[in-house]
């Protein structure tokens, strides 16, 4: 059920999910999720990326990356009524559709925002852009095959603490499992503990002795000239 009021919607009893992966046209959605996490971590001054950086970025026609090596995104996907089970040969990536029994209402003030576009002709017009996860091949000398670094999983607030970031990362491993990477890895924020205790919780071993680093601006352009 859902009742939309004054823009906000109102999801109750009930939320279907698919998570899918995204294309061109949800590059404007995904700008703005990548505000988002930027803002939540406090780090909107080092947000550079415009809607046409991002979209070369990720969707890369002119060098096109094999399947999940290039920038990949999943899109986790909201809606009040059941999605379609489409079967489409022509889909790189099979959506994962699911449902959650909610203990409470949920409440979207952002929903006009960022409702989804639709993935094909079929779909419906009431679906909403919840949250995603941001991933990529990496290579290490420890393995012979490429592994998938997990950049970053985020949600918007409205859709925190249901349990759809088990699905997502969940979505991730299974990729990585079933398209013959060797692992899944990225970092890990210690002073986060719900985040630091979810990771551990999915079976991901966190290796204390490691600390991360990063060369950029000045420090990275000072090496131009080698």
């Amino acid at each position: 059920m859902s009742t939309i009021d004054n823009n906000p919607l109102t999801i109750t009893e009930k939320v279907y999910v698919r998570v899918r992966l995204a294309n061109e046209n949800d590059i404007h959605h995904i700008y703005k999720l990548f505000y988002q996490i930027h803002e939540y971590h406090n780090y909107t001054h080092l947000y550079k990326a415009t809607e046409s950086s991002l979209c070369d970025l990720l969707f890369n026609k002119t060098n096109p990356s094999p399947l999940f090596y290039g920038p990949s995104i999943l899109l986790l996907e909201v809606s009040p009524t059941p999605f379609l089970d489409i079967d489409s040969k022509n889909e790189k990536f099979k959506p994962v559709l699911k449902e959650f029994d909610l203990r409470s209402n949920v409440v979207d003030k952002e929903a006009d925002e960022f409702k989804s576009n639709s993935m094909n002709d079929n779909d419906k017009n009431d679906v909403y852009i919840a949250g995603y996860s941001f991933f990529y091949a990496n290579y290490s000398c420890f393995y012979d095959k490429a592994g998938i670094y997990f950049e970053s999983l985020y949600f918007r607030e409205s859709y925190r603490k249901l349990g759809m970031g088990r699905l997502l990362f969940g979505t991730v491993a299974s990729i990585a499992a079933n398209n013959g990477f060797s692992s899944v890895e990225g970092i890990v924020a210690v002073w986060n503990k719900k985040s630091y205790d979810f990771y551990v919780d999915m079976g991901v071993e966190i290796f204390e002795e490691f600390r991360y680093g990063k060369m950029v601006g000045d420090a990275l352009q000072k090496y131009k000239d080698i």
